[in-house]
């Protein structure tokens, strides 16, 4: 049986649209049931990826009965990407805020009429839906995060270059902040390559584009195989989109350690309340599972799950993943029909 799945290159399930959000333009997917919706769920991607990273879980939260909203977060896709100045100013880098993204996605609710919204998250969008969570908690009614742990706001500053002898597997956090994948990866060519190996393709000799010790292997790019993750036309589809505004505004939230520790000192003795579900992939090797111990102690209301995969469990293993979304909110959520 083929598992049901957004096509990327049109689908009468979705609407592309389009909302001014503080000020920036956001694209984001919409889809709804045409009957009314019992909530609203906002899914939030990651790096690199877009809106459309979650092709495989629209369908079932559409049959579920949910609306579904999709943005393209800041520097991705059709939504603005602001630029930034090099280091040391790094002036308007506070655009690639979770504060920023927090107030983005609260706006776009109040646009599409609703008071509360679920949130899902995936990769640095994990990241996104837990801090939304804390900045506007009556916002949030529920939460899920596919393969991001809770990281809890600290009160002392860690640089990027301190926490990699904590955490070596994001030592790879320093070449994207560095400027070396815009350098690197300009045309649209170079862009599909790059994607390409970024999700999964391996060469011929078992080179790999990426080691999350090391960063991006740029010089393997061109000997890639494709990865099997995506069809040539999905893949065409993601190497336009990143083509819009180049890999800048992408990395950018790989530089703004600091700002959102300023940020987030208000907000280091809050808890998160609601009900949660995060699903560990257990072969992730960015975000293995030994950063979620201890997640329970900031997280009380927490199911756990985990998955068999890399960090693509969206892709990897979409009908365990949807299955595990599906159990959790029909535990959890209590059904308020919309119009």
């Amino acid at each position: 049986m083929v598992l049901d799945c957004i096509n990327p290159a049109g689908d009468p399930r979705i609407s592309h649209c389009n909302a001014s959000l503080n000020g920036k333009n956001y694209h984001y997917l919409l889809a709804a049931p045409p009957r009314g919706y019992r909530a609203t769920i906002f899914l939030i991607h990651g790096w690199p990826d877009i809106s459309l990273g979650w092709r495989y879980q629209i369908p079932p939260l559409l049959q579920a009965g949910y609306r579904v909203v999709c943005p393209d977060i800041m520097g991705f896709g059709g939504t603005d990407a602001p630029p930034v100045s090099p280091p040391p100013s790094n002036e308007g880098i506070e655009y690639y805020s979770f504060k920023r993204a927090a107030e983005d996605i609260k706006e776009l609710a109040r646009q599409l009429g609703t008071e509360q919204i679920i949130l899902g998250g995936h990769d640095w969008g994990g990241a996104v839906v837990y801090k939304v969570a804390l900045y506007h908690p009556s916002l949030v009614t529920h939460l899920f995060s596919i393969c991001t742990p809770y990281t809890a706001p600290r009160s002392t500053y860690i640089p990027l270059q301190t926490m990699i002898k904590i955490l070596p597997n994001f030592t790879y956090q320093l070449q994207l902040a560095s400027g070396a994948v815009e350098s690197h990866v300009k045309t649209k060519a170079q862009i599909k390559q790059f994607l390409n190996g970024m999700y999964g393709g391996t060469g011929p000799n078992g080179e790999k584009a990426f080691d999350v010790r090391k960063g991006v292997f740029f010089e393997n790019l061109g000997v890639l195989r494709k990865t099997p993750l995506l069809g040539e036309e999905e893949l065409e589809v993601y190497a336009e989109e990143f083509s819009r505004n180049g890999m800048s505004g992408g990395v950018c939230w790989y530089r703004n350690r600091e700002v959102n520790f300023q940020d987030e000192l208000q907000l280091t003795k809050k808890t998160i309340d609601i009900p949660v579900l995060f699903v560990q992939a257990t072969k992730d090797e960015a975000l293995p599972p030994a950063m979620s111990e201890g997640m329970e102690e900031y997280v009380p209301n927490m199911t756990r799950k985990s998955v068999a995969t890399s960090h693509w469990a969206l892709w990897e293993a979409p009908e365990q993943v949807n299955g595990m979304i599906k159990e959790w909110l029909e535990k959890v959520d209590q059904p308020k029909s919309s119009l």
